[in-house]
């Protein structure tokens, strides 16, 4: 894959140029730059299949760059150390990043999925969806689901609970949706993180604004909104009561 790094720092530039060299010897390196108005004219130029992009740049972000770019064919990797609400818009989208300090084993990971990722012909849609959930309060967000088709977008609020299916997890929204993801239960505990979900059983996320009725009997169960029955490990009742009662 040919590849260009988008980065102020000198250093960072540097170090990641050589960390590719040593531990992605499959990616050909076809340039760096040092702002987002000279990463706009090397992406013209070289039509890359990857890019690094540092998210903070002076004179405009690296999501300011991606806005340049009506049809975007290349995948991105952020490289950044940015704030936890954006790193996870980004994972929100299935995209992926690179913390600095650099991590070697993630490095190699995160170009991987990359190289899986850009024979996508979603990435457009991903990039926009990531661009829009920045601009907008987190509740509104649309989180990208990835599945056996390819990737369906579904706003957050609409979502009534998560349940683990093996390596695979049913996501139930309003209007009777249901979709399944190729993501792991404890993912999307963590992606939601921040939002109104809670889990409540090892195999059960549940959106707290969906909670019809809490039964005591039995060690304790939900039932929810779609008139589904959710069961509650009794080591996180009180903690959801907790919730339930703010």
């Amino acid at each position: 894959m040919k590849a260009l790094i988008i980065d102020d720092e000198e250093e960072s530039r540097n170090l990641l140029e050589k960390s590719i060299a040593t531990y992605c010897k499959d990616i050909k390196l076809v340039g760096m730059a040092c702002s987002g108005e000279e990463a706009h004219k090397l992406i013209l130029q070289q039509n890359p299949d990857l890019i690094f992009l540092d998210i903070e740049m002076p004179n405009g972000s690296g999501f300011d760059l991606l806005k340049k770019f009506k049809n975007i064919s290349f995948e991105v990797i952020f490289v950044t150390g940015f704030d936890r609400y954006a790193l996870n818009a980004i994972k929100f989208n299935c995209l992926d990043f690179l913390l600095k300090p650099l991590n070697i084993d993630e490095l190699i990971e995160a170009v991987e999925k990359a190289r899986v990722q850009v024979e996508n012909k979603d990435l457009k849609k991903r990039i926009n969806n990531l661009l829009a959930n920045l601009k907008q309060p987190a509740a509104t967000n649309k989180i990208a689901l990835p599945t056996v088709e390819g990737i369906e977008f579904l706003p957050v609020n609409s979502i009534i609970r998560l349940e683990a299916d093996g390596a695979c997890t049913w996501i139930y929204a309003e209007g009777k949706k249901k979709i399944l993801s190729s993501k792991i239960l404890k993912e999307f505990e963590q992606l939601l993180d921040g939002f109104s979900f809670f889990r409540t059983h090892r195999a059960h996320i549940i959106n707290l604004e969906f909670v019809h009725k809490f039964i005591k009997t039995e060690g304790g169960y939900l039932i929810m909104s779609d008139d589904t029955i959710v069961p509650v490990s009794r080591r996180n009742r009180e903690a959801l009561l907790g919730k339930l009662l703010q």
